[in-house]
């Protein structure tokens, strides 16, 4: 039986924003065994890659200590005869001063097949990002992209600087930084003029990205100025000057702000895009994990007696689903519940329970236990009988309170909440060195296990002191003063949306705070 050849993929990871990975390119990670990874490519997008997948840094960064090309290649080589679906992922696009080229003919002449996906190159998309069109109709009708570092081992230098100093349009100098005193030098040797606008743009498309614009002429003192290193693109030309009107990245409200996200991971997609969307880039660190109850009994019976209850109150969106199951799971369907009015505690919960084809009856105006309970008794619960589906451990203000005033009341377990396993050292060292400018809590749940990641109290305040606590409503952020941290943000209501609101105004209002002191 003949052995099994595996296949390479050179795939462009693009230039840094994870969201602008193609989708061939996510196809070829959620399929990889083997992905050989650099420098310039988002680690974010790893986690496409299977579990199981070896990841391998084969990264380049300054003149430090890495593997040979020569060694990237037989890597790729090996790998694939022994069967394995390699990703090369490369920063940008593989093909653009990525020595894609190197590594494609290495993997040709070895009979391996292999695939070039092609990368946003970070040629024009960081450019773009810092406002920049390389083209414009009536500024630069051509664009030339240049290696602003050449290999080393080259007899001579091949750049032919009179012609580049006579294009009457954008150049692009990619790995530039670290010789840019010799591009202007020869730029300015050859006849560009020295008020010609230059851009240089440092971990372009990322929440990290740094811009600073002069010109031929002061450009190397301002880039010394703010201590500007590598990955950095300088961009030349007369398109620089429209970035005072298409800046449009770096003013977004919470640029270059990173943002701790504690919500279980099935549920942090729509506060990390909010977050995202806004300019920051959100750190995701599940502190809860949501999980079965330790028995399906109680909840099952409940389901089967459904009809000696006039109302179902759903305390979060985390209870609908597998109450949901579980009348499927016994041979039911929504039908069930049609003589019972169903109560959902804010607006999410009442979307997941629409999913499912059933309209909440009551959705309360205040999204807490507190608001429930008002809203229940002007709806007439006094004297009838409630199940709640819930998670096992939770406040029992809502089940008290509706005791109290004659409702005959059945808690039973859908769901648990428990600290997941995960590497969190990141989390860890971003936070050592004041890099986290925001956590996020939306529930006391979330703040509890967040301590439950520090050896102690002391050890967690002391860290986070450099960062800004954000929580979701009252309930949340008095668990969180409770422990040690001192809330800043607050959402008006407890929703996601709400709560990234609240943290926009807030660095607003600190910005016009210092405006004003200025």
């Amino acid at each position: 039986m003949a052995k099994k050849v595996g296949k390479v993929y050179l795939v462009g990871a693009g230039p840094g924003d994870p969201k602008l990975l193609t989708l061939r390119g996510k196809e070829c990670l959620e399929e990889a065994d083997v992905v050989l990874y650099d420098y310039l490519a988002n680690p974010v997008l790893l986690d496409f890659a299977p579990a199981h997948a070896e990841r391998i840094y084969v990264g380049r960064r300054g003149r430090g200590k890495y593997q040979d090309q020569h060694e990237v290649n037989q890597l790729l080589i090996a790998r694939a005869r022994g069967g394995k679906t390699v990703v090369r992922l490369k920063g940008g696009d593989p093909f653009v001063f990525g020595r894609g080229g190197e590594e494609a003919e290495a993997v040709a002449d070895a009979g391996v097949p292999f695939e070039v996906v092609s990368g946003v190159t970070s040629a024009v998309a960081v450019p773009a990002y810092a406002g920049i069109p390389v083209t414009h109709r009536t500024l630069a009708s051509t664009v030339v992209f240049v290696a602003g570092h050449e290999d080393p081992t080259k007899e001579s230098e091949t750049l032919d600087w009179p012609r580049l100093a006579s294009v009457n349009g954008t150049l692009v100098f990619l790995m530039g930084m670290k010789n840019l005193a010799s591009i202007v030098e020869h730029l300015v040797k050859e006849g560009k003029p020295a008020d010609t606008p230059v851009a240089l743009v440092r971990w372009g498309t990322r929440p990290e990205q740094e811009t600073v614009v002069g010109t031929l002429a002061d450009i190397v003192r301002k880039a010394e100025e703010a201590k500007l290193v590598p990955p950095t693109i300088v961009v030349v030309g007369e398109v620089v000057r429209l970035r005072d009107q298409l800046n449009w990245f770096e003013t977004r409200p919470l640029f270059g702000k990173r943002i701790l996200v504690t919500r279980a991971r099935a549920q942090a997609g729509e506060l990390s895009r909010l977050l995202i969307e806004r300019g920051a880039e959100p750190i995701e660190c599940p502190t809860i994990q949501i999980v079965p109850p330790e028995s399906w009994a109680a909840l099952d019976e409940a389901i089967a007696d459904l009809s000696r209850y006039q109302w179902v109150v759903f305390t979060s969106v985390n209870g609908v689903r597998p109450f949901m199951d579980r009348l499927q799971h016994g041979g039911r369907d929504a039908r069930a519940l049609g003589d019972l009015r169903i109560c959902c505690i804010g607006p999410r919960t009442a979307e997941e329970l629409a999913r499912h084809g059933l309209r909440a009856d009551l959705v309360p105006s205040e999204y807490q236990a507190e608001g429930v309970v008002d809203a229940l008794k002007a709806a007439g619960v006094a004297g009838q009988r409630v199940l709640i589906p819930r998670a096992a451990v939770a406040r029992e203000m809502l089940p008290e309170q509706l005791r109290a005033c004659g409702s005959d009341v059945r808690v039973v377990p859908a769901y648990r909440t428990i600290l997941p396993s995960g590497n969190t050292a990141r989390v860890r060292a971003l936070l050592r060195k004041q890099d986290l400018h925001v956590l996020t809590f939306t529930s006391s749940s979330t703040v509890r296990n967040f301590c439950e990641l520090f050896a102690s109290r002391e050890e967690m305040r002391k860290l986070v002191s450099g960062s800004v606590t954000a929580c979701i409503g009252p309930i949340t952020a008095k668990t969180a003063t409770e422990v040690g941290l001192s809330v800043a943000v607050m959402a008006a209501e407890n929703t996601v949306p709400a709560l990234v609101e609240a943290i926009v105004l807030y660095f607003s209002e600190r910005r016009e705070r210092a405006q004003t002191r200025s």
